[in-house]
């Protein structure tokens, strides 16, 4: 049975979609003894057929991010997919990570209250990203009530994370509970499940504070971001190192979600209510009407991918203007692995 006893250090790489954590950095980062994460969101999105074939061309790219990244961790630490409850591909995508024998599968933007279903039979781990405790309490009770199944850990994810939130605009602008105050929310709703508090953990303040909230560990996207070993185009890179905290917005996003990310002349024109009609849909999120949709976030995260500025959309968390260099996996995990050793 799969635990997290194969962590030398309690720390995950956040999961990054459309192309900025998959297998390079995930595998580097499990070799290193962490949780390498794996995000499912239109990771097929370089394949040739992917705007004819979504779903077969993320199923293709899928189990060859995970085979990549098992190789890479040379049977090190933990490998796990992170996969959006918003997205159409969710259930299948899930199912089929399992079955490439991932360790284990995380689960936000929305409540993965399905989770035990789709992941019966396969010895993985299972753990829901929540915003608190009120959703950790409705998550833990329908897991026990349904299936007679307990989380295996949870993540908190607090109000400065990147990407998708689960917390209003003024919430997230900073009304919000602070984060500690979160993981003791959760730790007291899991009573006894490991927590792991995200959401700008950047530093050993930032992991001494959550620790002292009662966190097994912690969290961590922005930070991997600028590593070699990140799957990103060196231009997506270049525009996170060269961001500073006044860049940092909330945006708006057609999953139905406030987000953490870069104020690109992109979201500027959407902040004002200019529209940019999908040239193509692929159908990727639940309740996405293309005819009504602000912009298409799976062009916008493409194009971020391949660092067009311009047309771009880039998460990322609310520390992100202390990035000011690039490094590698090795050399950050080191670092925060000492960190957490001195607490």
């Amino acid at each position: 049975m799969k635990t997290l006893d194969k962590l030398t250090v309690p720390i995950i790489q956040g999961g990054m979609g459309v192309g900025i954590s998959m297998g390079g950095l995930a595998g580097a980062v499990a070799a290193c003894g962490g949780m390498g994460v794996i995000s499912t969101v239109n990771i097929g999105f370089r394949e040739a057929d992917f705007w004819e074939n979504p779903e077969e061309a993320n199923r293709r790219a899928l189990k060859a991010e995970i085979e990549k990244a098992r190789v890479l961790s040379g049977g090190r630490g933990l490998l796990a997919v992170n996969a959006m409850v918003a997205t159409t591909g969710f259930s299948d995508l899930v199912r089929l990570a399992c079955s490439c024998g991932i360790d284990a599968v995380i689960s936000g933007a929305g409540l993965p209250l399905s989770l035990p279903e789709l992941t019966k039979g396969f010895d993985v781990m299972i753990a829901p990203i929540v915003s608190g405790g009120r959703a950790a309490r409705t998550v833990l009770a329908m897991w026990n009530k349904r299936h007679s199944r307990k989380a295996d850990f949870i993540v908190v994810e607090g109000s400065r994370a990147g990407g998708h939130l689960g917390f209003t605009k003024e919430e997230a602008e900073g009304t919000a509970k602070p984060l500690p105050q979160l993981v003791s929310e959760v730790a007291r709703e899991g009573e006894g499940i490991p927590v792991f508090a995200a959401g700008s953990i950047f530093d050993g303040d930032d992991m001494k504070a959550v620790k002292a909230a009662g966190a097994f560990g912690v969290q961590m996207a922005t930070p991997f971001i600028a590593t070699e070993e990140c799957d990103a185009s060196q231009g997506f890179k270049d525009v996170i190192l060269a961001a500073s905290e006044e860049d940092v917005m909330i945006l708006k996003s057609p999953v139905g979600m406030p987000g953490r990310g870069l104020r690109t002349p992109l979201m500027e024109k959407v902040s004002e209510g200019v529209k940019f009609p999908p040239k193509q849909c692929v159908g990727c999120i639940h309740g996405c009407d293309p005819g009504q949709t602000p912009y298409c976030i799976n062009r916008a995260l493409i194009e971020g991918y391949y660092g067009n500025y311009e047309e771009g959309l880039f998460f990322c968390g609310g520390n992100v203007g202390k990035v000011g260099e690039m490094t590698t996996v090795t050399e950050l995990m080191e670092e925060l692995t000492a960190e957490w050793r001195k607490i």
